[in-house]
């Protein structure tokens, strides 16, 4: 079993405009200063009902074949860990679905990779503000990730463990 240490890195935005333009940032890392060979990133915002909606999300392809790399990232498991009944663009999220088994697949990963003080720390975090930016990437970027959040009131890191192929051993039994 390999285990890989990620860092988390969740900055609190005033609004979604700003956590987008440091998605875009982090996102030019990877695309056009080729410096992050794998990362996920989501969006997230506070609707006008309090629900906690991703209006964006990035799975890096290459870090595994299958379900990883078919849109079910760590960042997103991440958000659903913390907000269960998130919703993915217009709809919510079901976990009785087969993408929804998956995302759930990944979310309990995610969450079992972190304490839960941790856990209860991010999701803290992100209630204090509308908009939120998470972002789990390789622990030797930290720095230049950290510093592309520049729109942030705050950014909160913390260690992430995960075995990706384990992930995706259960996330592809989860689909049935």
């Amino acid at each position: 079993m390999a285990i890989d240490t990620f860092i988390a890195f969740v900055g609190v935005y005033d609004n979604v405009s700003d956590a987008d333009a440091d998605y875009a940032l982090v996102k030019d890392l990877h695309t056009k200063e080729d410096l992050i060979d794998s990362y996920d990133a989501a969006v997230i915002e506070r609707r006008a009902d309090g629900k906690v909606k991703i209006s964006k999300k990035h799975e890096t392809p290459t870090r595994v074949g299958g379900v990883l790399g078919g849109g079910v990232g760590l960042a997103t498991g991440l958000v659903v860990a913390l907000f269960p009944f998130a919703a993915i663009g217009g709809g919510l999220i079901a976990l009785t679905t087969v993408g929804g088994a998956a995302l759930g697949a990944v979310a309990g990963h995610a969450a079992a990779g972190m304490s839960r003080h941790d856990l209860k720390e991010l999701g803290e975090h992100l209630d204090a503000g509308q908009a939120g930016l998470v972002v789990v990437g390789v622990s030797d970027m930290g720095a230049k990730i950290e510093r592309a959040m520049k729109k942030a009131n705050k950014v909160e890191t913390k260690k992430l463990k995960a075995d990706t192929a384990e992930i995706e051993a259960d996330a592809k039994s989860a689909e049935g």
